[in-house]
């Protein structure tokens, strides 16, 4: 039997396509920004308040979508997205691009938005995991935001040679939280500002976990500076060393001096081990090293020069080097972190001109991905049967397509307002009980 085709009609009902919002709105009830922004004052004759402003924004995001004229969409059906986000009213684009524009500085230069996100997260009992070794690592990097062709204030040619902007980001645990970020022109040095970003991140940290924390940094943050403030902050740290002018044949002689060799195949050897070196402070530190020796490629040719590849790590710890290396290159998770704000939230290009702008709306994005977060950690805790294999995280993108983007149908009935799911959602429990554990 030829099927039909489907009939187009219009109705009457209200269905909504983002109906996770609902849950996004308990969380944010659970902070005091609402107090916290309405003490930043706002422009005179202005109807709608800091707090809706910047919460209807976050919803944007929360939904992976960054520009103001998004706002238009929630004004199609302003009762349920007020009434989702818990908000008096919804501000209109224009409103949103102003207000984040005359507060931009203000916020761009307060940590309240990450001090409400760090609350939330230990107000949802939220414990960050650890590593092997009973640590929460704390990851600090930088993540090129590719903004070439624009004029935008602060974009410039970044370390890999795209124009953009170079913003630093500290995530928590193996979960990816975000504790702090803080967004840099292109053209900064690494370095620059990071001993100051360090201490307010590990401040912020403490607030989430009692655990003890290992900060993990790559060789753009080789500096003494940072060393101290770990000493003095009582945080362990794995910073791989920058070998600036360092001779490798120096290394490889030292290696071979104190390490351990192994022979993975002929014409290759890797050493590891560790030694100690004074910089001035009351104890030397530690240098965890791997030297690899190659006199001969993998299809037996054999080189007229052997070819030394050296990687060393200042650190705390007094584990093995094994371990050292492990816990290191377990730092690289952290690149997928960046993705997920990036491509997923969809702040790879940031819609404002004004740096200022753009750094209050990093921090924005902060808090709109830590409670996507929050949402897909709070899913898989549920017990049903989520993804096929077993995982410990959700990435952001999938927490958006199944529990933010879920069709609801909104019903008013007896002074009460329904919101009523599908037979045919698989995920519909599991939306039951997230909202149901917040609420």
């Amino acid at each position: 039997m030829k099927q039909k085709p489907y009939k187009i009609v219009f109705g009457k009902e209200r269905l909504i396509t983002p109906g996770g919002l609902a849950i996004v709105g308990q969380l944010l009830k659970q902070t005091d920004l609402q107090k916290r922004l309405k003490a930043l004052g706002k422009p005179k004759d202005y109807k709608h308040s800091n707090y809706e402003c910047v919460v209807g924004y976050l919803g944007l995001l929360c939904q992976g979508k960054t520009e103001y004229e998004n706002m238009r969409e929630m004004q199609e059906d302003p009762s349920y997205y007020s009434t989702a986000l818990r908000i008096d009213s919804i501000a209109s684009a224009e409103t949103v691009r102003q207000r984040l524009d005359y507060h931009g500085s203000e916020l761009s230069r307060s940590n309240l938005i990450f001090e409400e996100s760090a609350n939330l997260l230990k107000s949802n009992g939220i414990s960050p995991t650890t590593t092997f070794t009973g640590h929460v690592a704390l990851d600090v990097d930088i993540s090129v935001h590719d903004n070439s062709k624009t004029k935008k204030e602060g974009v410039a040619r970044t370390y890999l040679g795209i124009h953009g902007y170079a913003p630093i980001y500290a995530h928590i645990g193996e979960e990816g939280f975000l504790c702090n970020a803080e967004l840099r022109e292109g053209n900064g040095h690494s370095q620059g500002g990071t001993e100051g970003f360090l201490e307010e991140t590990f401040r912020l940290a403490k607030v989430i976990t009692s655990e003890k924390l290992l900060a993990r940094m790559d060789s753009g943050n080789d500096a003494l500076d940072n060393i101290k403030l770990c000493i003095n902050e009582n945080v362990d740290y794995i910073i791989k060393r920058n070998l600036r002018k360092e001779n490798i044949f120096d290394w490889l002689e030292t290696a071979r001096e104190n390490g351990k060799a192994s022979y993975p195949r002929d014409g290759k050897v890797i050493y590891t081990g560790s030694i100690l070196r004074d910089r001035g402070l009351e104890e030397p530190l530690r240098i965890v090293f791997q030297v690899t020796e190659r006199t001969m490629l993998t299809n037996g040719q054999v080189l007229l020069e052997p070819k030394i590849d050296v990687e060393t790590w200042w650190t705390s710890l007094e584990n093995p080097p094994e371990d050292i290396f492990r816990l290191y290159c377990e730092h690289a998770t952290c690149e997928q972190f960046h993705s997920e704000i990036k491509s997923d939230i969809g702040l790879e290009r940031f819609p404002s001109g004004h740096f200022d702008t753009n750094a209050a709306i990093l921090k924005i994005a902060a808090l709109a991905y830590n409670i996507l977060r929050i949402i897909g950690q709070r899913a898989l805790g549920t017990g049903t049967k989520l993804t096929r294999h077993d995982v410990r995280r959700l990435r952001v993108k999938t927490v958006m397509k199944r529990l933010i983007f879920i069709a609801v149908r909104v019903i008013s009935h007896a002074r009460q307002s329904f919101l009523s799911l599908g037979r045919s959602n698989l995920w519909r429990e599991t939306f039951l009980k997230v909202y149901e554990s917040f609420a």
